[in-house]
């Protein structure tokens, strides 16, 4: 074997995963080993070895590729509703365990210096996501993570108190006191998020929630939406399935929304993604969009027949584009699907046709096909059950000394930083448990 025998030389920590929540949870560890009486130099690190895995030989591909490289580091109001999946007081726990304004200061401590939008998203001042995974790897030497990369973890067994893992192709073997693992989920595969981290939880013997894709793009066959690739509006989303809840509302979203060449996108369509995503078929899975969504029927009736007193003369298509703002080459298509004449002056619009507009605009079904997939998604729903998580400590409630930190568990956050502070909160309270446990292991030994 290349490399020491398992039993020669355990690390302290071993970190599966060099993402977001692995960078974290090795950062908070290594904090740990630090004596809290002494200054937070490497100097006084106590012998906690923390070695961090990661399958590709350069990390962070996530975090570069986040929030249009600009990484959405977290949101001004993160809640429990603004996530799906597990129990929401999990979710509660953990944020409050390690909150937002607790990530501000931490990226500020690093270097990392953040604004705020006025859509509530936290980007660094620098717009650039390279400035924010250089800080952690920075901050993660500092307290002394050895990075192992080009290394796929894909073997973990427990023997005799201590963890054996193993690379796939076999020639890497190394024995650890605690694990943590942080290995994503299934999206953008590329990155190298590969499903590897379930699997080695379902050896030993965690429920794996069903996985699908979430913030992933809404496909579509239908030409005419297709043309409308690069316009956007605001739209209100909501999703039903027929077999679910008698066909009522099981979500609703409101946002942008991006027509594209093989469908839709945009923060509308990417957050509704994850309930289409994961509907059985012979439920009839169903996504309506409102695309005056400030408006309901009733409000939207109104607002046409005051239109009609004003500017009696004004065709139907001109009245949607002036008085309501919509694009031009949107209410051709629109119009057009709804059967409507766009010509027609709104005052010779009979009440058929006006109730036939109103309901579509309020209330039309989308010819949605299937969801882009993993691939293009940015995160993914399901994966570790919560319950079997310690929520104090993020450790299994199964296996002594096993971590869970980010995407691997059945949590998925709506678009805008939410799921960035699901693996700070995660990361950073699993290394902080992991690190704290091993810490105590040395003071014994």
């Amino acid at each position: 074997m290349d490399h020491a025998s398992r039993e020669e030389n355990p690390v302290g920590i071993a970190v599966v995963g060099a993402g977001a929540a692995g960078l974290m949870a090795a950062i908070w560890a290594g904090r740990t080993a630090i004596d809290p009486g002494r200054t937070k130099d490497s100097s006084t690190l106590k012998s906690i070895n923390i070695v961090l895995f990661d399958t590709k030989p350069k990390i962070g591909a996530k975090i570069l590729m986040s929030g249009g490289t600009r990484c959405n580091v977290t949101n001004q109001d993160v809640k429990p509703s603004d996530f799906q999946g597990g129990p929401s007081h999990f979710v509660k726990h953990v944020l409050e365990a390690f909150t937002p304004q607790e990530t501000i200061r931490f990226f500020k401590e690093i270097g990392v210096e953040l604004t705020l939008e006025s859509t509530g998203k936290y980007f660094p001042v620098t717009h650039s996501a390279q400035t924010v995974l250089e800080a952690l790897k920075r901050e993660a030497k500092r307290v002394g993570v050895t990075f192992k990369t080009g290394v796929r973890i894909t073997e973990i067994q427990k023997a005799a108190g201590s963890f054996h893992l193993k690379s796939a192709d076999g020639t890497y073997h190394v024995s650890a006191r605690k694990v943590v693992l942080a290995t994503g989920g299934l999206s953008y595969p590329t990155t190298g998020s590969d499903g590897a981290g379930h699997e080695v939880a379902k050896r030993f013997g965690h429920t794996i929630v069903p996985t699908v894709p979430a913030l992933t793009p809404l496909l579509t066959s239908d030409s005419d939406w297709k043309i409308l690739s690069g316009i956007s509006l605001e739209v209100g989303l909501s999703f039903s399935a027929l077999g679910g809840r008698n066909g009522k509302k099981e979500s609703e979203c409101r946002g942008s929304f991006l027509f594209t060449h093989f469908g839709f996108s945009g923060p509308a369509a990417l957050d509704i993604s994850r309930h289409f995503s994961g509907a059985q078929k012979e439920k009839h899975p169903q996504i309506i969009a409102n695309f005056l969504p400030e408006h309901r029927e009733e409000s939207l009736n109104v607002a046409l027949q005051s239109a009609r007193k004003k500017n009696p003369n004004k065709c139907i298509k001109n009245l949607l584009a002036d008085e309501f703002s919509l694009p031009d080459r949107f209410v051709e298509t629109f119009l057009k699907k709804s059967k409507v004449s766009g010509a027609e002056p709104i005052a010779k619009c009979s009440s058929e046709n006006r109730k036939r507009l109103i309901r579509s605009l309020c209330h039309y079904p989308l010819e949605v096909t299937g969801v882009f997939g993993y691939t293009k998604a940015e995160v993914t729903a399901g994966g570790v059950d919560l319950k079997e998580i310690n929520v104090a400590t993020m450790e299994s409630k199964l296996v002594d000394g096993l971590y869970f930190a980010g995407e691997l568990m059945d949590a998925d956050g709506r678009i805008g930083g939410f799921n960035f502070q699901w693996a700070w909160s995660t990361g950073a309270q699993a290394g902080r448990s992991a690190g704290n446990s091993c810490q105590r292991g040395v003071a014994v030994a």
